[in-house]
């Protein structure tokens, strides 16, 4: 139990009705889960405002009710305790971090953002803490960790209650560093908001979640707001191979710092060998074999190695423990068949897709075929639909397009918007397959020896989510049936 007025610490109140500092149960921003002695934090949602569920929340015993707009039927002498706020959600950040006694200034914390990269890097930032003897956290949209005990992930940055949840999971597990994916959509949303960061990363920028930004430059100035909010007493490492690097780092407070492969930075690399194996790469004058592959890898690498060097780690353990990591889950993974390689990848945006397909592509060594299966996501950016289509059939032999997580659409509407980035003799090479297990599986059949395989757009996913239903469904072990 907690007092509110500590619940309410360094959160500007505009306005209060019969306020007291009453014992607070547990915090909510979900009406349906409020019960006795709990403060209910009314907050807008992209399709519902918790406002609409004031009175709810009230005749389920609310012990107080933090909103923007103060509701008049709830006005009364014997109503709970009622707050305006000018902000609800950055309320609920704050108020969830100090519910559980700010957990995220017990540990350092590192936030990675960008379009592409952000969960290899703080994947592969966290099995290298690992292995350098570290106590580590991680919050990724593939599982979140506290050591070794795995926890699942719905989201890529968790709402605010379960985030300071974690985190203070985390402390008690005695945890010294924590890496947390932060995506547009949780810094938009404030759901970072009163979360103390030692350290944040940004990979690139491109075409993404236009459908929620609405434009480009919101979808920026989203990414921005993480580094505009560090502290002085923090660092910012931005790739500069991105001219949005520069842009990250404006107005921040935190000393800066930038890695690359092509611009003058402070971290740097030369990729001496680029194959499917992996890469070798000489990093700050050091030759080094990695297991991963691709040229967005190579980037990835120098982030990771730049963080570390940034959180004082010795450069000869960082490098000979990072050589030793594989990627995550779905990203580039390589399942091998008896005559055919299979590319499993997560790649959903026109710059992840062509960064993939440009390795595979300069991998050649023969007259091997190049087969993609990708789709676009329903409800999603409609305008990388055309882009990524003509980008899979640029540089794929063979295209067959199908469908990914088609949610409220019909596949065949997203097939026909992406068949619109093709002209005639693009469209030559592409089949459309709706039906995502009969598109792989003609995919392994239509590979000869040799040849290779690129499933991307799901990657670690376990599901397919269609008309608001999530029906199992798993690329691998589907690539791992059809290429027996």
């Amino acid at each position: 139990m907690k007092s509110l007025q500590y619940i309410l610490r360094d959160i500007p109140i505009a306005e209060s009705v019969n306020f007291a500092d009453v014992a607070v149960n547990y915090i909510r921003f979900d009406s349906r889960k409020v019960e006795q002695g709990d403060v209910f934090i009314a907050v807008k949602g992209t399709l519902t405002d918790g406002h609409n569920f004031i009175i709810q929340a009230i005749k389920q015993g609310a012990a107080a009710i933090i909103c923007e707009k103060l509701p008049k039927t709830a006005i009364s002498i014997n109503s709970p305790v009622l707050v305006r706020v000018e902000d609800s959600h950055n309320a609920l950040g704050k108020a969830a971090s100090n519910y559980y006694e700010r957990p995220s200034e017990k540990l350092k914390l590192v936030g990675v953002t960008g379009t592409n990269g952000k969960t290899t890097v703080v994947t592969l930032l966290f099995q290298l803490f690992r292995s350098l003897g570290f106590k580590a956290g991680l919050l990724s949209t593939i599982e979140n960790r506290i050591n070794e005990q795995t926890y699942s992930a719905t989201h890529t940055t968790p709402d605010p209650v379960k985030i300071n949840e974690l985190l203070n999971k985390m402390v008690a597990e005695k945890v010294h560093y924590c890496f947390m994916e932060v995506s547009s959509h949780a810094i938009h949303q404030k759901r970072i908001a009163g979360l103390h960061f030692d350290g944040a990363v940004f990979t690139n920028i491109t075409q993404d979640h236009l459908d929620y930004h609405q434009t480009f430059k919101n979808y920026l100035y989203a990414k921005k707001a993480l580094f505009d909010s560090l502290p002085s007493d923090s660092w910012a490492l931005v790739n500069a191979d991105d001219k949005n690097g520069k842009v990250m780092v404006q107005n921040t407070k935190a000393r800066k710092h930038s890695f690359a492969l092509q611009t003058a930075s402070d971290f740097k690399t030369k990729i001496i060998e680029n194959r499917v194996e992996g890469l070798h790469l000489n990093i700050d004058q050091q030759d080094i074999w990695f297991k991963l592959a691709g040229r967005f890898n190579a980037s990835n690498l120098l982030a990771v190695y730049g963080a570390a060097m940034l959180m004082q780690q010795d450069k000869q353990q960082i490098l000979s423990n990072l050589s030793m990591l594989d990627a995550a889950e779905g990203r580039f993974e390589v399942i091998k068949g008896k005559n055919v390689r299979v590319i499993l990848d997560y790649a959903h945006t026109p710059d992840a897709l062509k960064n993939v397909l440009e390795t595979l592509r300069k991998s050649r060594t023969g007259k091997e075929q190049l087969i993609t299966v990708t789709g676009a996501g329903g409800n999603r950016d409609k305008g990388k639909r055309p882009l990524m289509a003509g980008i899979a059939a640029e540089y794929s032999d063979k295209v067959i397009l199908t469908a990914d997580n088609p949610r409220d659409e019909d596949p065949e509407v997203i097939i026909n918007e992406m068949l619109e980035g093709l002209d005639e003799s693009a469209q030559e090479k592409v089949l459309r397959i709706a039906s995502r297990r009969e598109a792989i599986k003609t995919a392994c059949m239509l590979a000869r020896k040799g040849d290779v395989v690129l499933v991307a757009g799901k990657g670690h996913e376990k599901y397919q989510e269609i008309k608001g239903v999530r029906y199992p469904f798993d690329d691998k072990a589907q690539i791992k049936q059809f290429i027996k």
